[in-house]
């Protein structure tokens, strides 16, 4: 069973239990504007800025949940039909994931599944630099997908290598560390001691090119909830 399968099969429990199934009630997708995601940082660096990602943000009962997506939309759909969807695009599966994050959220069962704003992002960064140091020592971490922030922290602590998909961050130098892209992810796990991994590598499918059985961390609100059924370890300490 894949990973997708997996937050399928997790999802259908998860509103069978709640006795959600047959709930008539409508969860609403959007697509954020970069002020409602993230405010206004004092970086303008980020993707959701730069846009290369939109945020989409999923409301159930009054819980949101959110997930990062190349590919946004609306969509508007019952439980049942979102159970039902075929994860076979960035967009079906940013609609699947925002949505779990929402249900979950509601079902109490997650926390941080809506994103950090404003000054915020910088000392999530500062919190990651320690919490790594705390756990792993003086770990070569591989980044896989660029948060600019924390590469600029980090890269000041510890070894790091970074890959990225964004072709414009390919090849450029951030903080002292060359961009690399996916073709260098395998030799950069390889070489690491932790990976660091953004949760949108859930939304875009390339998740199952980053397993890896070394420490694996996965940062961000779109791994929320898939980080509590697959029990990964997450860091998402200032999102709401």
């Amino acid at each position: 069973m894949n990973v997708y399968d997996r937050l399928k099969t997790g999802f259908e429990e998860l509103i069978e239990s709640n006795g959600w199934e047959n709930e008539g009630i409508r969860v609403q997708v959007r697509t954020l504007s970069p002020d409602e995601a993230i405010g206004r940082p004092e970086d303008q660096d980020y993707p959701i800025i730069k846009g290369r990602e939109r945020m989409m943000e999923a409301e159930f009962h009054g819980a949101r949940g959110q997930a990062f997506t190349d590919m946004p939309g609306g969509f508007s759909g019952t439980l049942k039909q979102i159970a039902e969807m075929e994860l076979e695009s960035n967009y079906a599966r940013a609609v699947f994931l925002a949505c779990l994050n929402a249900v979950m959220r509601h079902a109490g069962s997650v926390e941080g599944t809506v994103h950090c704003r404003d000054d915020a992002p910088p000392r999530c960064a500062a919190e990651l630099a320690g919490y790594i140091e705390e756990k792993y020592g003086r770990p070569r971490i591989a980044m896989i997908g660029l948060q600019p922030r924390m590469v600029q922290v980090l890269a000041g602590r510890f070894e790091v290598r970074v890959t990225d998909l964004d072709e414009d961050n390919i090849g450029r130098d951030k903080f002292g560390v060359v961009i690399g892209g996916p073709d260098r992810t395998l030799d950069n796990i390889a070489w690491c001691d932790v990976a660091l991994v953004t949760g949108s590598t859930l939304a875009n499918a390339t998740i199952m090119d980053v397993l890896s059985a070394k420490p694996t961390i996965y940062f961000g609100v779109t791994a929320a909830g898939p980080a509590v059924m697959l029990e990964l370890e997450r860091f998402c300490p200032l999102g709401s």
